[in-house]
């Protein structure tokens, strides 16, 4: 018999066992209501985990040009997003770039909700990272009926210009560098609309003084285009080439201080030669061109999206161990070869949860921040293992 009050029963003192079991269910009981009451406040408000952001720490790398494209836009744990920055930093990237909705932080009567901003921005800055900020996403307030996220038109590039400066004032030395909107040549991106240069070049041309004004210090960086070969015309976007182009004939050259790019290697290796008609990772030197045909040598390119992908069933996947061996080729040939890309930016870092789609196999780090063998690989390339 497994029972501690069997002793008192065998000796017959049956007043002192009698006590002692009204003594131990009062205990059981007792306790048993502490239990579940403790465990009904669990339900209703959990203790929050205490994240303190530490002391400033350093990027130590070997090769400061590489990045990553964060994704802490949709993460809402505090300890996720100083976990997700400190593998950054560990990793030895140097760089981040972190989206910022407009349409999440921003009210109809001028109000800014910075909570979340405050939060990854305060980490990032601690664990030593440069911040490169995308702006976009346009709340319903500011758009017309029925029209999607993306939707930007002229009627609302003053309050997004509002935004976009008061975002500049809030983090002045603590965020260098802001990205206006995100692959404008794309319809999508675009708010489903023919996209036109003039239409972009328009909006920078508001934008750009409106945070000039605000913080003289801060970087604007125009573009960050989509590689694509879709022709005029077509109901889906613009070549980037044709795209860039026309930005310059618009006069976009006044409106930014670094352009932003998207380069994905897809099946090719990194060292795969350019063509007009062929999208691979050096597409960036045929950018670089029409730069430099309108006297614009001096502005640095920024690389915000880049990669290879190793979905095992996806047409335009690499293998794992090719991923690894292009991902770090690609980072030494930028670095030999274009003294005028300034970082790279590896999409995506990790992702809050899977998208149960071939994007999670663009991750160095899994939702359950398990590092990929690419991560381990990139940290040993910048000299951290």
């Amino acid at each position: 018999m497994d029972c501690p009050l069997y002793p008192a029963y065998a000796a017959g003192n049956r007043l002192k066992a009698a006590r002692m079991v009204q003594l131990h269910s009062l205990n059981f009981h007792t306790g048993l209501r502490l239990f579940l009451l403790l465990g009904l406040l669990s339900l209703i408000a959990p203790a929050p985990i205490l994240v303190t952001p530490g002391p400033p720490q350093t990027v130590y790398t070997q090769h400061p040009i590489v990045g990553v494209h964060t994704r802490l836009t949709d993460e809402v744990e505090e300890w996720k997003i100083q976990r997700s920055l400190q593998l950054v930093r560990q990793m030895g990237a140097q760089w981040i770039v972190e989206f910022f909705p407009w349409a999440y932080y921003a009210a109809a009567d001028g109000g800014f909700a910075w909570g979340h901003p405050d939060m990854v921005i305060t980490h990032a800055y601690m664990q030593g990272l440069t911040i490169i900020a995308r702006l976009g996403l346009t709340p319903e307030w500011a758009r017309p009926p029925d029209t999607p996220l993306t939707y930007l038109d002229a009627t609302a590039y003053d309050d997004f210009a509002a935004y976009a400066a008061a975002f500049a004032a809030r983090y002045r030395g603590q965020v260098d560098y802001l990205i206006i909107g995100n692959e404008p040549n794309l319809s999508y991106e675009w708010g489903y609309r023919p996209t036109t240069p003039q239409d972009y070049v328009d909006l920078l041309a508001v934008v750009y003084p409106a945070v000039k004004a605000a913080n003289p210090d801060m970087i604007v960086l125009a573009g960050a285009l989509a590689p694509t070969l879709e022709p005029a015309g077509s109901p889906w976007g613009l070549n980037d080439l044709t795209y860039l182009t026309g930005m310059y004939e618009a006069g976009a050259a006044a409106y930014f201080d670094g352009l932003a790019v998207h380069s994905y290697g897809l099946t090719f290796p990194p060292d795969a030669e350019p063509g007009p008609d062929v999208l691979n990772f050096r597409r960036i030197e045929l950018m670089r061109q029409v730069m430099m045909q309108y006297g614009d040598e001096e502005t640095h390119m920024y690389i915000t999206e880049t990669g290879w992908n190793d979905h095992p069933r996806w047409t335009r996947a690499v293998r794992p161990g090719q991923r690894i061996e292009y991902t770090r080729d690609a980072l030494q040939f930028a670095e030999t070869n274009w003294p005028y890309v300034a970082m790279i930016g590896i999409w995506a870092f990790r992702f809050p949860a899977p998208t149960k789609s071939y994007m999670d196999y663009y991750t160095l780090v899994t939702p359950e921040f398990v590092k990929k063998p690419i991560y381990e690989a990139i940290q040993s390339y910048t000299g951290n293992r």
